[in-house]
């Protein structure tokens, strides 16, 4: 089985890489790095298809250190062991260059068997990770290493690197390849950025393609219905998954429903409608609040029907109550409340339950205050009597402010001429 077209046509040098500018242009950081014929520990982070792997190899190829290449998510602290065991011999003399992929799957464990060998030069690491390296990787070894991240690569850039691998498969395949017009872009922005998913697309589209006297036909259409899906890049347990959660939910706050929609769009595209739902539900509770209560209900059942009927047509309740999310008046003062009252209790700010609010049924003969004293507030006028019921060490705290919103304001001027009080 051949190679993947990614693998066939993998860059040589640094100048035949698609994207990472910012890294890899005239006199930026990591180029010169590389150039300078010092090599120091390295950890490269960011999505799939931008160039980690590819960089790792050129920074060996030029290197004069015996190169090994593991995977986190296969390899083993015997694999660690193995290479370790060449250190200061004939097999590797001037050390060894380890390109470490996927490390935030190693355990803690074996990131620190890396340790003494990295400190002492035997080791130069290249690690690469999808995830965020402060968060996955072991804080010792990232104290040493330098950590540059890749950014998606834009569909402009990856345009040429579509019709380089067009022609390397004509001349591979030995056919005529009749590409129409708007194929390499389509191609492009469908994948997302992701150049590997890119170059496997189009040699998709050339396998796909029946050759008539020595042509194929590579159409839009064509390129179109093998890029449908998987049209974006999302993992559902990674940094891209939280991004979308986090623009969802925040677009709702920002009441853009336009941006709202889009996100939840995303989220539905990619199968995961409970992360969506959850998000909705919290944000209905936390961002519009109190400013209409009612929208509890309605995003509740929203929510129901969409777990009733399932995808696709789930879509239609959501974006619904999404929308309504995002018009809704804002207002977190319920928010804030309960959790500065839960700030309190945490931190040991509470005291003793008012004895008029106790459960109390009856005194013991030691017990010198008798009675609870309570007052039912539906004896009084108004259904409101005037007693305390914060412990007395903070008995004056206030968790909770009206929000200049129409309905907390009519609560408040209603209560304020029961009460008689500056609320």
């Amino acid at each position: 089985m051949s190679a993947p077209l990614a693998d066939r046509l993998r860059p040589q040098s640094i100048d035949e890489m698609v994207g990472q500018r910012h890294l890899l242009g005239e006199n930026m950081p990591l180029r010169n790095i590389i150039q300078s014929g010092y090599l120091p520990n390295l950890i490269f982070y960011g999505p799939s298809g931008t160039g980690k792997t590819t960089l790792a190899r050129i920074i060996a190829k030029n290197t004069n250190r015996k190169l090994h290449h593991i995977n986190g998510t296969n390899a083993s602290t015997a694999d660690i062991k193995a290479i370790v065991s060449e250190l200061d011999t004939f097999a590797a003399p001037n050390g060894i260059l380890l390109y470490l992929d996927e490390i935030q799957y190693f355990n803690k464990k074996q990131q620190q068997s890396l340790l003494e060998y990295i400190e002492s030069g035997k080791i130069t690491l290249i690690a690469s990770t999808t995830e965020n390296p402060y968060f996955y990787i072991y804080s010792a070894v990232l104290s040493r290493c330098t950590v540059f991240e890749f950014k998606s690569v834009t569909a402009e850039d990856v345009v040429p690197a579509v019709k380089r691998a067009f022609d390397f498969l004509e001349k591979e395949t030995g056919t005529t390849l009749v590409i129409e017009d708007g194929v390499c872009e389509h191609i492009a922005v469908a994948c997302g950025g992701d150049v590997r998913k890119s170059l496997n697309f189009a040699e998709l589209c050339v396998l796909s393609a029946p050759v008539i006297d020595g042509e194929r036909k590579i159409t839009l259409e064509n390129a179109g219905s093998l890029t449908m899906k998987n049209t974006f890049r999302y993992d559902k347990f990674g940094d891209e998954h939280y991004d979308i959660l986090s623009a969802y939910q925040k677009s709702m706050r920002g009441s853009d429903p336009d941006a709202a929609l889009h996100y939840l769009a995303r989220l539905l595209e990619a199968g995961d409608m409970v992360s969506a739902i959850r998000r909705l539900l919290v944000c209905a509770a936390e961002d519009v609040g109190l400013a209409y209560p009612q929208i509890l209900p309605i995003v509740k059942s929203a929510c129901d029907i969409a777990l009733q009927v399932g995808l696709p047509e789930a879509a239609i309740p959501l974006g619904d109550a999404v929308v309504l999310v995002a018009t809704a008046p804002k207002s977190n003062t319920g928010h804030d409340g309960i959790f500065a009252a839960l700030d309190d209790v945490r931190k040991g700010n509470y005291g003793k339950i008012p004895r008029q609010l106790q459960n109390k049924h009856f005194d013991g003969e030691d017990n010198p205050e008798k009675g609870q004293n309570y007052l039912y507030p539906h004896d009084f006028p108004n259904r409101w009597v005037k007693q305390q019921y914060l412990p007395d060490e903070i008995k004056d705290k206030k968790y909770y402010e009206f929000g200049d919103n129409k309905t907390e304001q009519a609560a408040k001027e209603y209560w304020k001429r029961i009460k008689g009080e500056n609320l």
